[in-house]
């Protein structure tokens, strides 16, 4: 018979939200029962994969045990959800078992859809597919990487959104120029960076510094384009025109090294569940993150519904509010939210120099450092490179929670 469990809290997804949830929890009200659902044995800082792509930083540096981040008191089911009933406050697990809960926090992540690219699966990671956002792929970017001469083409792509980290699928364009300028062979390959928007990034202040970097290195930008297929073997990308002069028509590009920054969605149990929008994704109050109709239910990360940027930076802010909320509840106090939109992307446009990109809901920018945000900074790389880790391992999923404030009212100037 399957096994029954009530957890005054349960967090479903051991990722950055989940564990950051927890720990700031365990940290504000120690007589809150936890329990975290997840499957996986090791826990990733996903960040740092653009440069293990890029040979700046080794793969093992980014992973960790998944038992050594869970914090103190609070259990850890090795187990995976395999559906949600939110009317009965209960989640069915994949080996039968049925856990109840007083308060349930959904940041299950999201599924990269490999499948959505006609051949992908097939021949990534080998024939020269790579990409940066699996652990198990972005080791063999920099092997490709490393084998590029003169003459070879180089194609890099982006999906339609919502995706996590907006500005990977440029950071590498812009790493791997730099990696052939060093060698001397820039300007004996050709680059290409396609993407299915219509714009280099989805804020204006930035993508005005952006698209003066990708002319710098000579980045052939090519906007709604979607990669629909792939043949590794015939070395050959087809891409998809998106926008309403060429729709549907169909381009085949030639490539030496094709980066693939896969489509994106929620996991299927989320998809079929009563807590998803149309989109699938889990429906949440843009400032509160509790669900729309199941009140005891909250929801942050990748997988919730709010229209920011998907960022360990997002998650860091939404985290105090997730963990706010239900220390508040339980205690029987006034609830309030404060999630404004933040997130944070640390462009890497060359070995050693970095645009550190923040904004909140709307695109608005707010920089926490008090320098013009535009500007590639030997800093910003420093802080990626180093300060971030850092900050993940020994502060944010220690449920750390002070961080300087972002200028909110930052006046944008042209870059």
């Amino acid at each position: 018979m399957p096994n029954g469990q009530h957890h005054q809290v349960l967090i479903v997804g051991g990722g950055t939200a989940g564990i950051t949830v927890a720990a700031i929890l365990r940290r504000r009200a120690r007589n809150i029962a936890i329990a975290i659902v997840e499957p996986a044995q090791e826990h990733y800082y996903q960040p740092s994969l653009t440069l293990v792509g890029a040979g700046v930083y080794p793969l093992a540096k980014t992973h960790r045990p998944q038992a050594s981040v869970i914090p103190p008191g609070v259990t850890w089911i090795r187990d995976a959800a395999k559906s949600f009933e939110p009317g009965k406050n209960t989640v069915q697990l994949q080996n039968g078992d049925a856990l109840t809960y007083d308060y349930l926090v959904v940041c299950t992540g999201v599924k990269l859809d490999w499948d959505k690219i006609a051949g992908l699966a097939d021949t990534l990671g080998r024939n020269g597919v790579c990409s940066n956002y699996s652990p198990t792929t972005a080791g063999y970017t920099w092997e490709c990487v490393q084998k590029l001469k003169a003459g070879d083409k180089v194609v890099c792509t982006q999906p339609p959104m919502p995706f996590k980290c907006p500005g990977a699928p440029q950071k590498i364009v812009y790493l791997i120029a730099d990696r052939l300028r060093r060698r001397g062979i820039r300007k004996d390959c050709m680059l290409d960076f396609f993407t299915h928007a219509p714009a280099i990034f989805g804020v204006p202040y930035f993508a005005r510094a952006l698209v003066k970097v990708a002319a710098r290195y000579g980045i052939g930008v090519h906007y709604q384009q979607n990669l629909a297929a792939v043949d590794g073997q015939g070395k050959t990308a087809t891409f998809e025109f998106v926008g309403d002069n060429r729709k549907g028509e169909r381009e085949n590009v030639p490539f030496d090294l094709l980066h693939v920054s896969p489509p994106q969605s929620p996991h299927d149990n989320i998809k079929s569940s009563p807590l998803a929008n149309a989109s699938g994704w889990v429906e949440v109050n843009q400032a509160t993150m509790q669900h729309v109709r199941y009140q005891n239910v909250y929801s942050l990360g990748d997988v919730c519904s709010t229209p920011n940027s998907k960022t360990a930076a997002a998650v860091r802010k939404q985290a105090p509010v997730v963990a706010n909320e239900i220390a508040t509840a339980v205690a029987g106090k006034l609830v309030l939210g404060a999630y404004d939109g933040y997130a944070s992307c640390p462009l890497t446009t060359a070995i050693g120099k970095t645009i550190l990109a923040e904004f909140c809901y709307g695109g608005k920018v707010t920089p926490t450092l008090p320098l013009n945000p535009s500007k590639e900074r030997w800093v910003g790389w420093r802080i990626k490179l180093t300060g971030l880790p850092l900050m993940y391992w020994h502060y944010m999923l220690k449920g750390y929670v002070w961080f300087p404030k972002h200028n909110t009212d930052f006046k944008e100037e042209a870059p």
